[in-house]
């Protein structure tokens, strides 16, 4: 019988040295190079890990944005997460994508990482398992799903060149473990980190061999992640993007020179002939056709819902009753303009976003009169320039025009755009000669004042108004981070007084130059109202409102690829907004918008403190499902929150002579503050229902042999007036260690459902490998003889019931 395997061996053999290195290196931006000698197309590949944006970075090629990793980690639910990732395979399918580049498994161990959200949990083993469910989700629609950022890519400080540094212990029971759950999901893709680890760089790392294709036996593709690869010594199987100057040719010449054993670039080929046939690479791209909007919208208001975790609820405050509500006021920055997703490489455009403030007042019943004010303001980037206030000068339609010039001002490509904002050009366009960009657009002010216009770029840079020059100046790069250079250039900005429904013509342009990327913006921000006057008029609508709902957090200004975060206090003065609304107003809820944790000095000011993430684009809806009591608020928390940016367990992500040192250990997260015996502002795995669940009874077996894991059955009682939903969590510790070992750690979790004063057993099953350690002296999992103490309960800092069990013999 033939095989794939034996199908792909003929393929690869069928092609020279020359050809084989060519495939290896990326066909483009996003594609990998085709091979008609075989047959195969490009492998077209989008960055996600909550969206599918496509080839291009382009708000006219809109994608579904759904919650933050940190948001579908914390519903603790992999039934869901499998669904959210086959809505990504479809959307990867509609727009002609083959492979997701995500999930990303790298763990929460700081959180002042930058990349924080696009992460999951600090816990290894939910990592692992909601990983695995997206994996799964992915890749069951005919997609590949990529693990990255292999490995130990916790910080954005120095990403590019920096080596993390982690104890063998330490890499096999925390950081490689959710990679080795996800070959064990059979994932199609690795991406390798920038970073290297114990000074080795990733894209050249051992650990690529083994333990991930040996051990393991992983039979997939390894990618490096983009521009990683800066050697022909790299060890990864696929350099992107490509071509590739350190690879192709290069790497050619090294098999003929025997510095690269042809029999390594023959597994590599065969890596990459086995990831086409997976995704239909051999065939014709199939049809372009995605999920029912309708039932895609669905489900992200399910999953907004899912995430949300309500931290405080003193007095029953949540749910309110729409009905009871004559004022409702809904304050802060982050209420009309929704923040649904951080910055970087995994932001998309969505088509349409529910805001806080929509979200609430399609709740309302008709008569209820909704009052809003933003309090204070958090935006430091300007505002690109909206369809609303501006006109194409060409059409007059609403939008700019975009032209592209060659130095003797011949147009190479032009573009009708809505607004102003950042904009890449899609590949297919031909752009040598490319000398200059340009937007113009007419500008009608719909308020009097001082007006901040701006130009995004780098280089050469000009701004008019009218023909008069604002701003003609040469910017220089202030890094080569590609985050940098592609999402969050420098800008500049001029304050011009402009009249109420005034028009000016505006122009902003910059000379092109490789290395800079061809991101320009134009920007326009109106006049607002001092912050003193802006914080009073909050106080008084809240003064006057039955309940005030306060949504404060930060944005993709704030939480970013690219860079880490200095403080986890809220942006601007959102800390004195909220106590001097819960000082007005005690019926005050507060809803945290952000990506990972942030600092809650007013926790004990307000009745109820709702976290709900970044939401993606149906958060608004699925908000007021929680706040109105149609959804339960689903989610328990994937990390642990700090009351302060210098607590007991908090590490930081800076790299000293560009080490950064994982002390810490096996003890980050909940491990570090229970090592410490300090208590955090809100466990791992917190989070309350609108149930009330008392713990019963708890059963596990007295023995289990070492290679055997084993179930615990809990029994609990909802005594609360609402059907509701808890997480159990099984935690273990081992008192008397004869190995270094954190206080407890996460064994298995299971959801259960019950009605009121309904009694409902769940089983939590344990696997083997919770109970094991990595032996670096035998170079293996052991299994420590003695007695485990179980504990139960609805997170990590409230477990209480207990019970032991024996294991019978050290396995080896």
């Amino acid at each position: 019988m033939t095989t794939i395997d034996s199908i792909l061996d003929h393929l690869a053999a069928s092609l020279d040295t020359a050809q084989k290195a060519r495939l290896l290196s990326g066909g483009g931006v996003f594609r990998t190079s085709a091979e008609p000698a075989v047959g195969m197309r490009a492998i077209v590949t989008s960055d996600g890990p909550i969206g599918v944006r496509g080839e291009r970075w382009d708000e006219a090629d809109t994608a579904l944005a759904l919650p933050s990793c940190t948001a579908m980690a914390a519903s603790w639910d992999e039934e869901l997460v499998t669904r959210l990732g086959a809505l990504l395979a479809a959307e990867a399918r509609r727009k002609g994508v083959d492979m997701l580049l995500g999930p990303t498994l790298n763990l929460h161990r700081s959180p002042f990482a930058g990349r924080h959200f696009e992460c999951f949990a600090e816990d290894p083993l939910l990592t692992a398992r909601i990983g695995a469910a997206y994996i799964r989700g992915v890749q069951g629609g005919g997609v590949a799903a990529t693990a990255k950022h292999f490995v130990a890519n916790e910080s954005e400080t120095e990403r590019l060149t920096m080596s993390a540094d982690v104890d063998e212990r330490t890499l096999r029971e925390v950081y490689l473990a959710p990679f080795e759950a996800a070959v064990d999901a059979g994932v199609w893709a690795v991406m390798t980190a920038y970073n290297g680890v114990n000074g080795e760089p990733m894209a050249e790392s051992r650990l690529l061999d083994e333990p991930l294709k040996g051990e393991w036996g992983y039979d997939g593709l390894v990618v490096s992640d983009w521009g990683a690869v800066r050697s022909t010594d790299a060890t990864v199987d696929l350099a992107m993007p490509g071509p590739n100057e350190h690879w192709g040719e290069r790497l050619a010449d090294a098999v003929r020179d025997g510095r690269v054993p042809e029999s390594v670039l023959d597994d590599r080929v065969r890596r990459l002939l086995r990831l086409a046939e997976r995704v239909g690479a051999f065939e014709e791209a199939p049809p372009a056709v995605g999920a029912d909007p309708a039932e895609a919208r669905g489900l992200l208001r399910e999953a907004a819902a899912a995430g949300a975790v309500l931290l405080t609820n003193r007095d029953g405050l949540l749910p309110l009753d729409a009905t009871a509500l004559r004022r409702i006021a809904v304050i802060g920055p982050n209420a009309a303009t929704a923040r649904i997703q951080g910055g970087g490489s995994a932001a998309v455009f969505p088509a349409s976003v529910v805001s806080p403030l929509d979200g609430i007042r399609a709740a309302l019943p008709a008569g209820t009169v909704l009052d809003h004010a933003s309090g204070v303001r958090t935006s430091v980037r300007p505002r690109p320039v909206e369809p609303a206030d501006c006109r194409n000068p060409s059409t007059g339609a609403p939008g700019v025009r975009v032209r592209f010039l060659t130095a003797d001002g011949t147009v190479l490509h032009v573009e009708d755009r809505p607004s102003g904002r950042s904009f890449e050009v899609d590949e297919s366009v031909d752009m040598n000669g490319l000398h200059t960009i340009e937007i113009r657009t007419v500008l009608r002010a719909p308020s009097a004042g001082r007006w901040q216009i701006g130009v995004v770029g780098l280089g050469a840079v000009r701004l008019e108004a009218d023909g008069r020059q604002l701003v003609g100046e040469y910017v220089s790069p202030e890094s080569d981070d590609p985050t940098y250079l592609h999402v969050s250039p420098s800008f500049r900005q001029v304050g011009l007084d402009l009249a109420d429904g005034q028009e000016t013509e505006l122009l902003a342009c910059r000379v092109f130059e490789p290395g800079h990327g061809r991101v320009l913006a134009l920007t326009a921000d109106p006049p607002s109202a001092t912050p003193a006057e802006e914080l009073a008029a909050a106080v008084e609508l809240a003064r006057g409102a039955d309940a005030v709902v306060v949504v404060v957090g930060t944005s993709a200004e704030h939480e970013s690829e690219g860079f880490d975060r200095a403080t986890l206090r809220l942006p601007g003065e959102q800390d004195a907004l909220v106590s001097a609304v819960a000082a007005a107003n005690p019926a005050t809820v507060v809803v945290v918008n952000s990506g990972g944790p942030v600092l809650m000095p007013w926790r004990d000011e307000v009745a109820s403190v709702l976290l709900g993430w970044f939401p993606g684009q149906e958060g608004g809806d699925g908000l007021a499902d929680v706040l109105f009591g149609h959804a339960e608020p689903g989610g328990r928390l994937p990390t642990t929150w700090p009351a302060a940016d210098d607590g007991p367990a908090v590490p930081h992500t800076r790299p000293d002579g560009g080490r950064l040192a994982y002390r810490e250990g096996l003890h980050l997260g909940h491990r570090g503050w229970l090592r410490e015996g300090a208590t955090p502002a809100h466990w791992f795995g917190h989070g309350l229902g609108y149930g009330d669940w008392e713990y019963l009874a708890v059963e596990v077996p007295q023995q289990i042999a070492p290679d055997r894991g084993f179930s615990v059955r809990a029994v609990l009682r909802n005594s609360g007036t609402r059907r509701s939903r808890e997480i159990v969590q099984v935690y273990l510790s081992r008192p008397g260690s004869a190995v270094e070992r954190p206080v407890r750690w996460l064994a298995g979790f299971a959801p259960v459902h019950a009605g009121p004063g309904c009694r409902v057993e769940v089983q939590i099953d344990v696997p083997p490998r919770a109970l094991a350690h990595w032996s670096t002296d035998e170079r293996q999992w052991l299994a420590e003889k003695g007695v485990f103490t179980v504990l139960a309960g609805p997170s990590c800092g409230d477990l209480p019931l207990t019970a032991t069990v024996e294991v019978t013999a050290t396995r080896t």
